[in-house]
């Protein structure tokens, strides 16, 4: 009698394969999550409706699949453990949603077009995937991912933590392409993705990790420097004391 086919559990090889499909499902999901707000607004078909429903699947590919993903590469070692942390993670990411959509709704804060208040749940899940992505290249030909998997639930609980900070971040999703700068920006923009493609296993997280410290160290930068940033990237120029409470 044939013995039976290993599981996907114990078949490393066809486990890092489940692995790579959930990091570029959830990263392609970020780029659509990025464009699908701008196509909306320049057919005008913008909607309560829409907004909702972009809400509830931003739940699922930026809550559920990240933390069931951290789940599955730890599940071995602290199962129940790692469950509660999926959860803090998942239910801080919907009220981050509720949060942000409130706020959407009553129109709150001088900048709620151009800047999130904490960590927008997208880039949340872009970074966890992005740094799974990583330690998957750096474990290449190895069986197992290696103790730097043991950075993911921490990871997930202090992105939990900085969903709900007062941090501000730019969203790019207020660029104006309408400038006179669109042709540097577009320039500058086309490297980055160059260089990006070209280093796909570790450049995602550079960036990812990039854009967390830049919320982070902005109420610390110059005012200078953090108003060319703020022109360049669309947003109106805010004072520093002000806009890092």
């Amino acid at each position: 009698m044939d013995s039976p086919p290993l599981s996907k559990a114990s078949n490393p090889d066809a486990a890092s394969d489940l692995f790579h499909t959930a990091i570029w499902c959830i990263l392609g999901a970020f780029v659509f999550d990025f464009l699908d707000g701008r196509l909306a607004r320049l057919g005008g078909h913008e909607s309560p409706f829409g907004r909702e429903f972009d809400s509830l699947a931003d739940i699922v590919s930026f809550g559920l699949a990240p933390a069931l993903m951290v789940y599955r590469v730890v599940l071995q070692e602290f199962p129940r453990a790692c469950w509660i942390i999926a959860f803090v993670y998942l239910a801080c990411g919907a009220l981050r949603l509720a949060r942000f959509n409130s706020a959407a709704a009553k129109h709150d804060g001088p900048n709620h077009q151009n800047t999130f208040t904490g960590f927008p749940i997208p880039a949340a899940a872009g970074l966890i995937a992005s740094i799974t992505l990583f330690l998957l290249w750096l474990a290449e030909g190895e069986h197992r991912l290696g103790n730097w998997r043991f950075v993911l639930p921490p990871l997930l609980l202090f992105l939990s933590f900085m969903m709900f900070s007062r941090f501000q971040y730019p969203s790019f999703k207020a660029i104006d392409w309408k400038t006179t700068k669109s042709i540097p920006r577009f320039l500058i923009i086309s490297v980055v993705l160059v260089i990006t493609a070209m280093n796909y296993e570790w450049m995602p997280a550079v960036l990812f990790l990039a854009y967390l410290l830049y919320g982070v160290l902005r109420p610390w930068l110059s005012r200078d420097w953090r108003r060319e940033i703020e022109e360049e990237i669309g947003e109106e120029p805010s004072e520093p004391a002000e806009q890092a409470r």
